[in-house]
C-alpha cells in the first residue's frame, strides 16, 4: 500500500472500519433560504450568501460526518466565466469551496474542544475527530445543467481528449487549494472516469481521489456501461482510495456493493439520494417519490454487513438523515466482538 492509499486505509481505521458521509447540500441550503434556481446550482451561494454553505456543512459535522463535501460539484472555470466572471475570479471561486469548508471543520473542532461532552442535549454531536475535506467534481453533464449526469449521454462526438480539458484547470485548482482529498462525483459513464484518471497522473496530484458512478437500474451505470468496466478503472489507479455508488436510490445499493466487490479490494462508499425522482425538465423534485430516513437507515447496517466503508447521502438527504447513520453506525460498532 502506497502513502496515500494509506491515508484513507489510516483514517478508516481511526473510525473503526467505517466513516460518516455528509448528505444533501443544494435541498439544505435552499432549507436555510437560499435560491439556487440557477445553472451553478449550489455553487451559485458563492457569490450571494457564502455563510450558507459554512452552516450547512456545520450542521453535518454536528450531525456525526466525518467528511464534509464541497460546493463545487457544478462549480466550473467555463460555468463562471459564462457569468462574466475571469479565469482568476474563477479560480478563486473554485478555491472559496475549499476555504468555506475548511473554516466550517476549524470552527466545529473549536466547539468540540469547549464542549464538556461529546453529546449536546439538543442532539449535536462535538466529537473531536480526523475529518476530512472532499473537494467535489462532478461531471461534464453537472456543468450542462440539463439532468444529462443522469443519463451519461454526451453525444457520439465527445471524446476523452474534450472532457480532460473541460476538467483539467478545475481539478488542479481544487486539487492545490488544500482538501485531504477529490471526490469525483456521479460519473455517469466510462469515458469520463478514464479521463479523471488519467488527469490524476497527468497533472502529478498527490492527494487522494475518490470515484462514484451512479445507477438507475442497480445493475449498470446511468449511461448503460458497465459497472464493473467502470470499477475496473477505479482499481487501476493507486490514487482513487475509495470506489462507490452516490445519487442512487437505496434499494439498489446492496446488489451494487456485491458487483463492485468483485473487481476490487479497495474502501467501497455508498451515499444513496433519498429515492426521489428528479424530473430534469421542470427542474424539481417528485413529491413522495422517496423513503423516510428511518428507512433509509434501515439499509445501513446491511450496507456495512456486505462490504461498505464510507456511507453517507446524496440528495434530499438532510443532516437528520446523516444523525441517524451516525447512531446506527456507533450502536453497530460497539455490538461488535
Amino acid at each position: 500500500m502506497g502513502p496515500i492509499e494509506a491515508r484513507m486505509s489510516d483514517f478508516l481505521g481511526e473510525h473503526g472500519g467505517v466513516a460518516v458521509i455528509d448528505g444533501g447540500l443544494a435541498t439544505e441550503l435552499e432549507r436555510h433560504g437560499a435560491d439556487l434556481n440557477d445553472p451553478l446550482w449550489s455553487a451559485k451561494c458563492l457569490l450571494t450568501s457564502p455563510h450558507l454553505i459554512r452552516t450547512v456543512h456545520l450542521d453535518y459535522l454536528e450531525a456525526g460526518a466525518d467528511i464534509i463535501i464541497t460546493a463545487s460539484y457544478q462549480a466550473t472555470i467555463q460555468g463562471f466565466e459564462v457569468k462574466g466572471f475571469s479565469q482568476d475570479e474563477s479560480e478563486n471561486l473554485l478555491r472559496k469551496c475549499v476555504e468555506i469548508a475548511r473554516e466550517a471543520r476549524d470552527i466545529y473542532y473549536s466547539r468540540s474542544c469547549e464542549s464538556a461532552s461529546d453529546y449536546t442535549g439538543d442532539g449535536r454531536i462535538l466529537k473531536h475527530r480526523s475529518i476530512m475535506v472532499a473537494a467535489s467534481v462532478g461531471s461534464y453533464g453537472a456543468y450542462l445543467a440539463d439532468g444529462s449526469e443522469y443519463s451519461g449521454c454526451y453525444g457520439d462526438a465527445m471524446d476523452m481528449e474534450f472532457l480532460k480539458t473541460f476538467h483539467r484547470r478545475r481539478v488542479k485548482v481544487l486539487a492545490d487549494s488544500g482538501p485531504d482529498l477529490i471526490a469525483f462525483e456521479t460519473v455517469p459513464n466510462k469515458l469520463e472516469a478514464q479521463a479523471f484518471v488519467q488527469l490524476l497522473e497527468e497533472e502529478d496530484i498527490n492527494i487522494p481521489a475518490w470515484l462514484s458512478f451512479n445507477s438507475k437500474d442497480g445493475v449498470n451505470v446511468v449511461s448503460g456501461d458497465s459497472l464493473s468496466e467502470c470499477v475496473a478503472i477505479a482499481e487501476s489507479c493507486k490514487k482513487i482510495v475509495a470506489v462507490g455508488i452516490n445519487c442512487t436510490p437505496p434499494r439498489f445499493i446492496r446488489d451494487l456493493i456485491l458487483s463492485i466487490k468483485k473487481v476490487t479490494d479497495k474502501p467501497i462508499l455508498i451515499y444513496p439520494n433519498s429515492g426521489e425522482s428528479y424530473d430534469a425538465d421542470r427542474k424539481e423534485w417528485v413529491q413522495n417519490t422517496g423513503v423516510s430516513d428511518q428507512d433509509f437507515v434501515s439499509y445501513v447496517n446491511k450496507w456495512c454487513e456486505v462490504g461498505a466503508s464510507l456511507v453517507g447521502g446524496c440528495c434530499r438527504t438532510t443532516p437528520n438523515t446523516i444523525r441517524a447513520i451516525y447512531r446506527t453506525l456507533r450502536s453497530r460498532s460497539s455490538a461488535l466482538p
